[in-house]
This record gives structure tokens, C-alpha cells and sequence, in this order.
């Protein structure tokens, strides 16, 4: 069959995405890439191949030599890491995604996953329900790198007929892969502060609301989108996709029902300003109506997985 490349596989989304596409379409037929080394169980399971996506080069080697017809594109530097290192973070998040749509554009692969992200929205969007076709004007790199990408992404489906998806991530929440430099990741770190100390603080404000999503729910998305009939998929930028919206003073409630002597504080820092730009709810019955997106966890399930899982994993 005609195989599946994920650039991106040490990352957050890549880890997981990468072994349920193995499990879904056979280990030897999805191959793993990233500039670092993988997990393990990454590693064990089917090919694996370092790659700086940067590498031009390098990445139409191993399209070639795995006869790659199907990329899921990754790699990106995300929002609070972004701000450290503009330049880098626009060189990679654009340069790579180019590389693909070129490489699409050439008939050497078929299909393109992208994702974008709610950081394409701004201080002037809507925040509540956000719209999927808005005001934008987004005030980090990270997210200008990402509408910009959107942009490409419908420019190649319109003037080349290049089968490129994606989706508008809001902040992810796994107990696989820990924070990876993001704006929403207080809701991943607030877990294992819990477990491990009975405290955490915070460097968002206690009522800042962000929408968020459980991993499975956003492996799913993914999986779901790709197998949309194309006649399905009318949006070429980038779906709005949403779950659950909770503020840090919320999670901390429903932690508190797992561990009741756990305590937060709060030290806002420069990621209150980004967060403080984003949505606070997405409105996605564009993704619903066209390919039949539903998400199935809300804040208990994901709190009381989270929780027992990390537990596990600290032992």
C-alpha cells in the first residue's frame, strides 16, 4: 500500500497520532520522523528516520525511499517557544509546510494533514463562539505563521488541486508526551504538580477561559478528516474545531475532587497576553455539518483519566 510519513513524531500530537496510524494501517506501513529521537514505543513499533524538516534535501530521500504518499506535517515551533525565537519559529513553521504542499504540487504524494491552531485568531476576533470565517489579525508569530500557512494551504487546493486538511487545534491535553512550550499547557503541567507536590502555579490568571481537548478526541479529528470523502471537505484552510473551554480555577475545582488538599496560585507571565488574544469558545458546526465531527470527552472524563494515567506513569 501506499505509505504514511509523520514529520513530527516526538512532538505532542505526533507521539500518539503515530501509533494509532500503525495500529490502523500496519506498523511497517507508517513511518516516524523528527529531529530528535523518538519515545520507545515509537521507535519499537515501525520505521523511524531522524529528519530536520528544514532539509529539503533530506525530506524528498525518504518520500522517495518509503514511497511516501500520504504526509502528516507536524513539526512546528508553538506559541510561548515562538516568542523566544521568531525567526526560527517562522522559518520552520513555513518552510517545512511549503516543502510538502511543492512536493504535492509535483504528484509525489497525494494527501497532506496540517494542523493549524486557534493561535490564527487575535486580540479583534470574536472570543466567544468563534466563528470558522472571521476577523483574524493574529498577534504571535506562532499564529501568523499559522494563518499564513492556512492561506498556502487553500492557495494549493484551489490553483493545483492539492488534497491539503486541517484542522484548528485548540490546546491539547495528553499524560503521554508533557508540555511542549504552549500557552495552554498549564493544563497539562497542573497534573502532575498535583500528583507529585499537592500544588502548582499557574501562569495564567484563574479565570482565563481557553478551549481545550482531550488527545483521544483530537487523534480522532485528525483520523476522521482524512477519511472525509473530498466532496465532504469544503473548507481548505483550516477547520474550527472545538471541545471543552475551562478556565484554571475550574480545573483546580475538579482536581480538588480526585485530591482535595491540592492549591493553586498564580503568576502570570508573558503567555497571559497570548492567552488573553485567543478565543474563549470555538463555534466548529462547519467541521459537524460537513464530516461529522463530534467530540466524546468533557473535563471529569479527561481529569479523572489524566490523574490515573499519570499516576501510572510516575510510579
Amino acid at each position: 500500500m501506499n505509505k504514511i510519513l509523520v514529520i513530527g513524531a516526538s512532538g505532542q500530537i505526533g507521539s500518539e497520532l503515530t501509533i494509532e496510524l500503525r495500529k490502523r494501517f500496519g506498523s511497517g506501513n507508517v513511518v516516524a520522523t523528527d529531529i530528535r529521537n523518538a519515545s520507545e514505543e515509537v521507535v519499537q513499533s515501525g520505521p523511524f528516520e531522524i529528519l530536520d524538516v528544514m532539509n529539503e534535501v533530506r525530506v524528498r530521500e525518504i518520500v522517495g525511499k518509503y514511497n511516501i504518499k500520504t504526509v502528516y506535517l507536524l513539526a512546528a515551533l508553538l506559541s510561548g517557544n515562538a516568542e523566544k525565537n521568531p525567526k526560527l519559529a517562522w522559518d520552520l513553521n513555513m518552510k517545512s509546510l511549503l516543502c510538502i504542499l511543492e512536493m504535492a504540487r509535483e504528484k509525489v504524494i497525494n494527501k497532506i494533514f496540517w494542523p493549524s491552531t486557534i493561535a490564527v485568531f487575535g486580540p479583534t476576533t470574536p472570543k466567544v463562539n468563534t466563528p470558522q470565517f472571521t476577523i483574524m489579525e493574529p498577534s504571535t508569530v506562532y499564529g501568523i505563521s499559522k494563518q499564513a500557512g492556512e492561506r498556502w494551504c487553500e492557495y494549493y487546493f484551489n490553483k493545483y488541486g492539492v488534497d491539503v486538511r486541517s484542522l484548528r487545534y485548540p490546546g491539547i491535553i495528553s499524560y503521554k508526551t508533557e508540555a511542549g512550550g504552549g500557552t495552554t499547557d498549564y493544563a497539562v503541567e497542573i497534573f502532575y504538580g498535583a500528583i507529585k507536590d499537592h500544588k502548582y502555579e499557574c501562569f495564567l490568571q484563574e479565570n482565563t477561559p481557553l478551549p481545550m481537548m482531550f488527545m483521544p478526541d483530537a487523534l480522532k479529528a485528525a483520523l476522521d478528516l482524512m477519511d472525509a470523502d473530498p466532496s465532504k471537505v469544503t473548507v481548505r484552510s483550516s477547520y474550527n474545531l472545538g471541545a471543552i473551554t475551562f478556565t484554571p480555577k475550574e480545573l483546580a475545582v475538579e482536581i480538588r475532587k480526585h485530591i482535595p488538599d491540592f492549591s493553586i496560585t498564580y503568576l502570570p507571565d508573558f503567555r497571559q497576553q497570548i492567552a488573553d488574544s485567543w478565543p474563549q469558545s470555538i463555534d466548529d458546526s462547519k467541521a459537524r455539518k460537513d464530516w461529522g465531527w463530534k467530540h466524546h470527552y468533557g473535563i471529569a472524563e479527561m481529569t479523572e483519566i489524566m490523574l490515573k494515567e499519570i499516576r501510572k506513569k510516575l510510579q
